[in-house]
Formats: C-alpha cells, structure tokens, sequence
C-alpha cells in the first residue's frame, strides 16, 4: 500500500508522470445499506423508485473512483431519467399495440419483423443510452461526449448477432472489436478522441478454449440425441399412440440420459467458466481504450473475478434457504389463518401475499448481484488499471453537450439498460 500511496502523490504532484494511479474509494457496506434502502423503497413504490436508485448507484460509483487523485463526477438526475423512460413509453405503446394487431394476421412474417425490430431498437437504445451516461460524466470539469449515428451501429449490431448466431458464437470476437472501433471512434474526453486498439483475434485465441469447452460437448450432445431417435417410427405412431406405442421403438426412451447430461454439462460449464471468460473480456476491452494519447493498460487478475462470482453464489444460496425457510413458515401460517371452504377475500389475500413474497425475493437476489458482482467487478477493474500519458490531459478542451435521456429512458423500456 505504501507503494500505491508515493506513486499516487506523484502522480497528483506532476501529471507528466509515465503512469497514473486508478483507486476505488468506495466502501461496500455504504453500498449495501443503498442498495437495501433502495429495494424496500423499490417495493413500495412499485418500482417508480428504480430512476432514484440508478442515480445514486452511479453518482457513488463515480464519485469513489478515482483516477490520479482527482474522482469522477455524475451529473444525471433522475428526473431525466424518468423523463426520457416517460417519452420512451409514449414511443412503444403504439408500436406494441400495431405488433400485437399484425400478429393477429394469418402467417409467422409479421411476427419475425416485429421481433426484428425489437431487436433494433434494443441496439439503437444502448447506443443512445451511453451517449447519454457519458455527457453525464465529468472528470475534472471537462464532460465525456459521443457523436455517431445510432441508427447505423444498430444495423451493424443487428448483423453482426446474426452472423454470431449462424457461427455458433465464434464471430463474438470480430463483433465485440468492430462494435467497440465504432463506439470509441465517436467518443471524446473534451477535444480528445477515442479509440479503440483491441483485436478480435487476440480475444478469440483467448477465449477458444472456453467455447471449445462449453459449446463442442454440446453440440455433440445434440447431434447424438437427434441420431438416437428413429424418426420413421416416430413418423408412423399418431394422436395418443405416441406416448404408448412409439416411445420404445422410435428411441425417445433411450434420450433422456443424453439429454440430461448433455443439460447438466452446459450449465456446469457456464457456471463454472463466465467468470473466467468475463475476466478475460473485460482485461482485452479496458487494454484497448485510448483517449487522445492516454493509454490504459489491464492486469486483471481471472482468480479475483472468480472469488466475486463465488460470493454472489454463496450469499445467494445462504439467501436462498433463508426465503425457503420463511416462506415454508409463512405458508404453515397461512393455512392456520385461512381454514374452511375457500373465499373471494382469502384468495385475495394469498395473492397479494403470494406477489408481494415473490417481488421482495426478487429484490433479494437483484441486491445481492449488486453487492456482490457488479461492485466487485467495478473494484476489480478500477484497482487493475495501469494508466500511461496522463499529461495529455493537461490540454484537454471542454467540447460536447449534454445529450437527450430519450435514449436511456428506451434502454429503460426495453431492459436493455446497464450501469
């Protein structure tokens, strides 16, 4: 620590220092007793609060980190917030309304364009949304800003999912590096621009071995299963026949225990691999990031990321026979109360219960993913920064305008939102 201390001094001292010191400040019981007094106002307002709790969960993570001595300012509210999500409605309610009518009509092509279009517009919102969480972002007085077309980065996005899709996830490299080219081409510190120098193959070397991991055995598993069964026995059985004649001869019998395996692989595999992949995307996206000719430089550690997904799965489990315990006491009480022939009122009331059990669970484990992944994957990354060139922020400009929240309000909408 006291090594962190001198180059900190240092760097506040002279910022034509090689290298800059990143810190997260921040305190994680502060961040629990937020979160916690966020989620008990979030039920009582039937969620209205949530446009609070976002701006007070971004202007603590902003304002604790802290970059050559100096932190982050957000400058968000969440009137805007609740504005943009306001317009945004008034944008999509017709929209739901003409889509749920046209899939009313005979045929499946209405329904493959709306969900086309959601799709669209759920990338056009997470352009426009960072577009604005950057303009709310200042460091040193001096805003962040994005220019662009958002219409054309969803197109690009749009395609390139489809060519993820038809690739079996090996083009998420090649997509994540030219969607990140074009968002940091248009992103600015003041007059200083952004770039992006990370490469597509070095995150597909990287991360071959976890696909070939996870995706391989069940592609396997898939092809297998589709071989087990006799399609011309399956083919030939009709109605009610299926499930006492067929099931034997046409092999459906013999695919419960390839498909189950095959299940338990790909969970056990995801569980156990998405931190390490994690760690490794976000140490290849902080290594590419330019501004001007600020540098940043990750160290990432894959064991750090990993303990922080271990604490979320043991608070969640911890969380989990809690909720379970007390719901099977509530439920007990509940049967005592409510005795004899069933009524309007305590069918009412089992509901609202039954609703209002499920929304604080909810909560539960939303708070806990907070506290646990989101915070210590923020620390991680903060803490894992190496930062060269601080100097040239010594001539930054402020440039750039504060940007409509109509774009984080659809985000909002459309649950495409992030911190």
């Amino acid at each position: 620590m006291t090594t962190f201390d001198a180059a900190d001094a240092a760097a506040q001292a002279s910022l034509s220092a090689p290298a800059g010191i990143a810190r997260f400040v921040g305190r994680g019981k502060t961040f629990c007793r937020l979160l916690s007094h966020g989620a008990v106002l979030l039920m009582l307002t039937l969620g209205i609060y949530r446009f609070w709790l976002t701006t007070d969960i971004r202007r603590y993570l902003w304002s604790n980190t802290e970059l050559a001595g100096e932190s982050f300012e957000y400058a968000g509210t969440a009137y805007e917030l609740l504005l943009g999500f306001l317009i945004a409605l008034a944008v999509l309610v017709p929209f739901y309304a003409a889509f749920f009518l046209l899939t009313l009509a005979p045929g499946n092509t209405w329904s493959l364009l709306g969900l086309l279009i959601l799709i669209f517009l759920g990338q056009y919102a997470v352009y426009r949304a960072r577009r604005y969480r950057l303009t709310r972002t200042i460091y040193r007085g001096v805003r962040f800003h994005q220019t662009g077309s958002a219409v054309l980065y969803s197109v690009c996005a749009v395609l390139w999912w489809a060519l993820i899709i038809l690739s079996a996830g090996l083009a998420y490299p090649f997509a994540q590096s030219q969607l990140e080219h074009f968002k940091m081409r248009h992103t600015f510190f003041g007059n200083l621009p952004g770039r992006f120098e990370g490469s597509g193959w070095h995150l597909l070397v990287r991360g071959l071995p976890l696909w070939a991991f996870t995706v391989v055995p069940f592609t396997i598993g898939a092809v297998a299963t589709i071989h087990a069964i006799d399609w011309n026995a399956l083919n030939t059985a009709s109605g009610a026949d299926v499930r006492t004649t067929s099931i034997e001869p046409s092999g459906l019998a013999r695919i419960d225990v390839i498909v189950a395996l095959t299940g338990a692989w790909l969970l056990c595999s995801i569980a156990l691999l998405y931190p390490i992949f994690h760690a490794i995307l976000l140490r290849w996206w902080v290594s590419g990031l330019r501004i001007g000719d600020v540098a940043v430089r990750s160290r990432l550690p894959i064991a750090r990321v990993f303990g922080v997904y271990a604490r979320f799965f043991g608070y969640a489990t911890l969380f989990t026979a809690i909720a379970g315990t007390l719901l099977g006491i509530g439920a007990f009480g509940l049967s005592k109360i409510i005795a004899g022939p069933s009524s309007m009122r305590d069918e009412t009331i089992t509901t609202v219960l039954s609703l209002g059990a499920y929304a604080a669970i909810a909560l539960g484990y939303w708070t806990i993913y907070q506290a646990t992944v989101k915070l210590g994957v923020w620390r991680c990354v903060i803490e894992s920064l190496e930062i060269s060139n601080l100097a040239a922020l010594e001539h930054v400009a402020a440039a750039g305008e504060a940007a409509s929240p109509v774009g984080e309000g659809l985000a909002d909408a459309l649950n495409v939102g992030g911190i």
